[in-house]
């Protein structure tokens, strides 16, 4: 019977095993070769965790000898019951007498002997047990533990070259998941390995030495089961599922990101569709993965029948005829062979988790061996006494390492002298922040040197190098703590006084001050919390409190406005005296001013001068101011901007992949960051354990259309069930009919008895395979219904929803692919697996008290012992994997922070803080893994032996009842097979009973979302609509806030009216409210007081769908989605089928057909994730011929020229000022150019209007406008 539960138990152990460690492992052996397991492991073990782990391993040597030395003890009690029931049936003849002497077993001394060394060894295993586990988890937890902290240190000395040529998210993916699996690997992995192979060795010798006749036919069969317990394809179907979902998960996380954009151009039912066919594939693979779980089942429970079959017959005859083996014996060569073919076939997951975990540690140990270049932590190298701040360039050749083929620097010369000001211009991609970077020694030049007051920087210090540099940059990084802290990394002894004075220096006192916490404000994820501006104004006061003696300042002041530029640049200009500053900047008032502006072209220093002298040379400078004075105003700013963006993709070929996550989204270059998930999944994971689970019948209702399969599935899981008892009883029979005299009927019986197993086998194969396909079936329909229900319940939901931080996009997607699948845990194989344990329960209990009542009580006592041993069991060798992972979540925020941001760190020489913190949030991980290894350790030890004391118990009373009252002893083996055959069925029932949680706390969050009503319906059908529709707009006293900012009032108050055809421009500095007027009239949001009229309607009363679909938008940052171009276009209008003729002429009126004929796909070509295969200006080109497509009454131009050359700026603006032609237009400008012909101007402040007029009108008037106009600084 041990073996047909541990058969049952399995198929569990190998999926969950597999399941661990699923995830690929590219530089891995084939599994079985990588049995010659690897030392390399153990590098990091000291003698005391070697002593635990020998320990360990020795325990489980024993512990694996257990079961095949019991059933020597087995076999004989089998014999002594036969020779007792035999010597009955003589004495049933009444010729015959029983004497004390001839009958000297009467007295119950033989099996009584064989019970009480059960006994000792149920509690003797108790002990080898715990430890044989406890001392191999604990010994793992503290090499991972060094692992981790030699890792992160390794990586943090790396030099920045590495980091471009290593993805950030790869890198956090190795320190958390390939880390866990080298835990699987040399955790509780080796000692179960370790105890399975010592249970075959034990259980082929305990065969042979029983018969080796009988052992060489099972062993001929064995391989058979050992391939069905192996299980190996089905963790490799479940990575496919993924996989496939992946697509899916791809198209939701793609328009959850760009929710506004579906919802302008009235996208949600295509996307719906477009999500739903992408889950198709993931079904598919999901149904036959239920297939192939069934089929492997069926046929590992029909070879086991056949096995049955096979060995009781061949055993019987060499009983019976050969007279070689008794019936004892027999038992003990069967079940010792069997349990050696088991665990043979067990031990397999445990070889994949060391292939898996020694394919992970190749790649972390070689990170660990490698000597960085440049190694930031390093004490070597000279520190001068004193520092002038000279630097120079000579003859400097460099590429990126992960771009040799693009020369950036090309034989530069150029010297930067002390206590002057060098400015550096020119187009993108040539140079300039490059030779920052090798000031700051990111990088090493492939030819030439960069000195320091005439020293090689290669020779100084380099910590104390990048001591003496503060920097600011264009897209400041802040560090995840308060807004102190942040400038305190500036410098770590700094005073709060100091701090203070830093903060008042960048002109960001003032508005520190005004928040509630001050300077405990926490800045959030990245700085999330704060504007560009306010960012950039504590950036610089980090980089001031350094007290640097050379500054480089990257775009330092570009995210500020007018008002606030001209005080820090003041700042700048005080600090910059005694000092070596040099500063890249596109704003003319930041240059002109400068001692010296070298001019970069190519990778050279093409020219060096002052302003002045340089407009007379007439050279890149020159071109840099001209080209944009063409423009109307004297505005660098943006031309540099434009020759950015146009020279982008030029740019990309240059730089490094590291640097091109600062200028896209973080998609192109791979990596997502989950961090900020995982907080929103702390913060909300209050919320949900509050949440009322669903109700099961609610969950079936959706699950009704598949009520078909579910029937089937349940008679398929009930047929399973009742296998177990019978063969409790068809094994019982044999056993019992050897105590027959006539050896023909003896033969007779046990040759039935093996046609009876292999009818169950024939059975047990057909039924399995119906149970998983039906239920794989069924479960996956319901999790792609679901699915596709969620994701058309968040495509309703008003745009303010998504604002919520729990509703990010990331949030979302997970809880679509999670969620779902969950529910699951309620139905589907779910199902299946509980109706089969009850079956099998129900049937055992009946059988056991129909035969003896009184025993079935005793091993009724040990059921729930042996069922919660069973649950434990099923839960704990799943590893610790999952556990192991929420407690270095802090970790995991630290690491991720620290890579995500390694310039600044390096930048501020502060990598030994993050060093720091990282193995201060370890700790607390290593302790409770410790501890966990204990409490693991005695349950492992308990499950273990509560079912050899089960059996102890169980056959001292059997043996007691065989002797007093004369029941069968057949009846005996009958009863406890079948208790502890329903006991371990029910510790299986129990182990659902988690995922049975879990699938309805899934099932009540995604009711909640089928649930909520928006706030802003789309698919209602009321709301006004009409034909003639002008496109007049009027904002009536319109008070908002954002719902998630609601301290922060944006509008207060709006006034202003359009006349059809007209042109608004809204004008103002950023945060004044132009664009929340934009997504008011699109009805993203309601204002909380006044109203919005569009010909006269209110609104609030218009149908959401009709409102929308008069409105084409063109935004800053148009969202492109990632398709081909034509696609792109026809976006804009989802209602219809857009011809392709129409997709041409709408191209052509944006000035983008002729781009698009020189590329090779044309008109098909994919335009990437978010657009990356283009330029901004491509990109801009492509939303406004989409918004034409559209034919919109209303056109909103969201800074819809900022990202374009001056030429393509000017051919643009007339294809928008074509498009405008009998159309309201609401532009939003920051060029003179754009909007001064416009109807009305509108300037905003803080949410009001302050002014509003024609150009000549507001520039007679001598206020704000002209003020901007005049100051030569952008409009907004």
């Amino acid at each position: 019977h041990l073996t047909q539960s541990q058969t049952s138990g399995t198929q569990r152990f190998s999926e969950e095993n597999q399941q661990n460690n699923k995830h690929r492992c590219k530089t891995s052996p084939d599994c079985l070769t990588s049995f010659n397991f690897d030392l390399q492991f153990f590098r990091f073990a000291t003698c005391r965790d070697v002593l635990l782990m020998v320990t360990g391993g020795f325990c489980a040597l024993v512990h694996g000898a257990a079961s095949p030395l019991m059933l020597l003890v087995y076999g004989m009690m089998t014999d002594t019951f036969v020779a007792y029931e035999l010597e009955q049936q003589e004495l049933k003849d009444t010729r015959k007498i029983c004497t004390n002497g001839t009958i000297s077993w009467r007295n119950g001394s033989v099996y009584e002997t064989s019970e009480n060394s059960t006994v000792v060894c149920g509690s003797v295993l108790f002990n080898p047990l715990s430890p044989q586990i406890a001392f191999w988890v604990t010994a793992a937890a503290h090499q991972v533990q060094q692992i981790r902290k030699t890792y992160f240190r390794k990586v943090m000395r790396m030099e920045i070259g590495w980091f471009d040529c290593n993805s950030v998210g790869e890198l956090n993916t190795r320190i958390s998941d390939d880390i866990n699996k080298i835990n699987n690997a040399i955790a509780d992995q080796v000692s179960i390995f370790i105890e399975r192979i010592s249970t075959f060795c034990f259980g082929f010798m305990v065969g042979f030495m029983g018969s080796w006749k009988l052992t060489l036919v099972v062993i001929a069969v064995s391989p058979l089961i050992g391939l069905g317990a192996g299980l190996m394809f089905v963790a490799k179907l479940t990575g496919q599922e993924l996989k496939a979902y992946a697509k899916a998960g791809a198209v939701a996380d793609e328009v959850l990101s760009a929710i506004r954009t579906v919802a302008a151009f009235g996208g949600e039912k295509k996307e719906v569709e477009r999500y739903d066919q992408n889950l198709v594939e993931a079904q598919n693979w999901g149904i036959r993965k239920g297939a192939i779980m069934g089929l492997f089942q069926g046929y590992l429970w029909c070879i086991i029948f056949l096995c049955y079959a096979l060995a009781f017959w061949y055993g019987s005859k060499l009983v019976i005829e050969d007279r070689e083996l008794s019936a004892g014996g027999l038992i003990q060569v069967f079940f010792g062979v069997l349990f050696a073919a088991m665990n043979l076939g067990q031990a397999s997951p445990c070889l994949e988790a060391f292939a898996s975990g020694r394919g992970a540690a190749k790649l972390i140990f070689e990170t660990i061996d490698r000597q960085p270049e440049i190694d930031c932590l390093s004490e070597e190298g000279y520190k001068l006494d004193k520092v002038k701040g000279d630097i120079e360039f000579h003859n400097i050749t460099f590429y990126y390492p992960s771009r040799p083929e693009v020369k950036i620097l090309d034989q530069i010369n150029m010297v930067i002298e002390t206590g002057k000001t060098t400015a550096f211009v020119g187009p993108s991609g040539t140079g300039k922040s490059t030779a920052l970077q090798l000031i700051q020694r990111f990088y090493e030049p492939q030819e030439g040197t960069v000195t320091l007051d005439g020293h090689d920087i290669r020779g100084l210090n380099i910590r104390w190098l990048r001591s003496l540099i503060g920097i600011v940059e264009q897209e400041p990084v802040l560090f995840a703590t308060t807004i102190a802290e942040n400038i305190q990394y500036g410098r770590e002894d700094a005073t709060m006084e100091e701090i203070i004075q830093a903060a008042k220096e960048a002109n960001a006192y003032n508005f520190i001050m005004d928040l509630p916490e001050k300077f405990d404000t926490l800045v959030g994820k990245g700085g999330s919390q704060m504007s560009g501006g306010q960012k950039q104004r504590i950036a610089i006061a980090r980089a001031l409190l350094r007290n640097p003696r050379i500054l480089l300042l990257d775009m330092a002041t570009s995210a500020l406005d007018n008002k606030s530029e001209a005080l820090v640049q003041d700042a700048l200009n005080k600090v910059r005296s005694g000092r070596t500053t040099i500063s890249i900047a596109h704003r003319l008032s930041t240059i002109r001013n400068a001692d010296v502006i070298i001019g970069f072209d190519h990778g050279q220093a093409v020219e060096r001068g002052t302003h002045d002298q340089l407009l007379k040379k007439k050279g890149v400078y020159f071109t840099l101011v001209t080209l944009q004075n063409e423009g109307g105003t004297a505005m660098l700013d943006k031309t540099t901007n434009v020759l950015f963006y146009s020279l982008c993709r030029n740019s990309i070929r240059a730089r490094s992949r590291s640097q091109l996550s600062n200028i896209f989204p973080a998609t192109i270059s791979g990596n997502t960051d989950t961090s900020f998930i995982d907080n929103t999944k702390t913060k909300s994971s209050a919320d949900e354990e509050k949440e009322h689970p669903a109700s099961v019948i609610r969950i079936l209702k959706y699950n009704s259309p598949e009520w078909l399969y579910m029937l089937f599935g349940t008679l398929a899981a009930a047929a399973n069930g009742a296998v177990n008892p019978v063969y409790a009883i068809l094994f019982s029979q044999i056993l019992g009919t050897f105590s027959i005299p006539n050896l023909d009927e003896q033969t007779r019986q046990i040759n039935g008895i093996c046609v009876l197993f292999t009818v169950v086998a024939g059975m047990s194969f057909v039924t399995q395979f119906l149970q998983g396909y039906t239920f794989g079936k069924s479960g996956e329909l319901l999790t792609r219904r679901l699915r596709k229900m969620g994701f058309q319940a968040m495509m309703n939901q008003e745009v303010s929803w998504f604002d919520d931080p729990k509703n990010c996009p990331g949030a979302l997607t997970t809880r679509l692919a999670t969620d779902a699948s969950q529910v699951q845990g309620a139905t589907g194989t779910q199902i299946g697996m509980i109706v089969n344990s009850l079956t099998n329960v129900g049937a055992s209990i009946i059988i056991a008290f129909y035969f003896s009542w009184k025993l079935s009580l005793l091993v009724l006592c040990f059921l729930p012992l042996i069922g919660l041993s069973g649950a434990f069991q099923a839960k704990m060798l799943t590893g610790f994997a999952n556990q192991d992972k929420e407690a270095l979540e802090a970790a995991g925020q630290v690491s991720s922070e620290a890579l995500n941001n390694i310039r600044t760190i390096a930048g501020l020489a502060k990598e030994d803080s993050f060093v720091q913190l990282y193995e201060q949030q370890l700790e607390l991980p290593y302790k409770a893994a410790t501890k966990k290894a204990k409490v693991y350790g005695v349950f492992f030890a308990f499950a273990k032996c509560v079912i050899f004391m089960a059996y102890a118990a169980s056959f001292r009373l059997g043996g007691f009842l065989v002797s007093s009252e004369g029941i069968h002893y057949s009846v005996v083996f009958r009863v406890i097979s079948a208790i502890v055959i329903s006991g371990t069925a029910l510790g299986r029932a129990s182990s659902f009973t988690p995922d049975y949680a879990k699938a309805k706390v899934a099932a009540a969050q995604l009711f909640k979302l089928f649930d909520r009503i928006p706030k802003i319906s789309l698919q209602s059908d009321q709301g006004e609509v009409w034909d003639s529709f002008r496109g007049e707009l009027e904002f009536i006293n319109c008070k908002f806030t954002y719902p998630t900012r609601p301290d922060v009032q944006i509008l207060r108050g709006l006034q202003i009216s359009v006349k059809p055809g007209q042109t608004l421009a809204f004008v103002g500095s950023s945060g004044c409210g132009k664009s929340t007027s934009i997504q008011l009239l699109e009805r993203f949001y309601d204002p909380e007081e006044g109203q919005v009229l569009i010909d006269g309607y209110s609104s609030k009363d218009i149908n959401v769908s009709f409102l929308r679909s008069k409105i084409g938008i063109v935004s800053q940052e148009p969202v492109l989605f990632d398709s081909s171009i034509a696609e792109n276009i026809k976006y804009g209008d989802n209602t219809r089928d857009v011809s392709m003729e129409e997709v041409v002429d709408a191209a052509r009126k944006a000035y983008l057909h002729d781009f698009v004929m020189a590329l090779p796909n044309k008109y098909e070509t994919h335009v990437g994730s978010q657009g990356s295969q283009l330029s901004r200006g491509e990109k801009q080109r492509i939303a406004i011929a989409r918004a034409i497509v559209r034919n919109p009454k209303i056109l909103l131009l969201d800074e819809a020229t900022s990202a374009l050359d001056t030429e393509s700026e000017k051919i643009v603006q007339a294809a928008l000022d074509e498009a405008r032609q009998g159309r309201t237009c609401i532009v939003i400008a920051h060029r003179l150019s754009t909007i001064q012909n416009a109807d009305v101007i509108a300037v905003m402040s803080q949410g009001v209007i302050i002014e509003k007029g024609t150009h000549e009108e507001l520039m007679g008037r001598r206020g704000a406008y002209y003020n901007l106009v005049t100051s030569g600084a952008p409009l907004s």
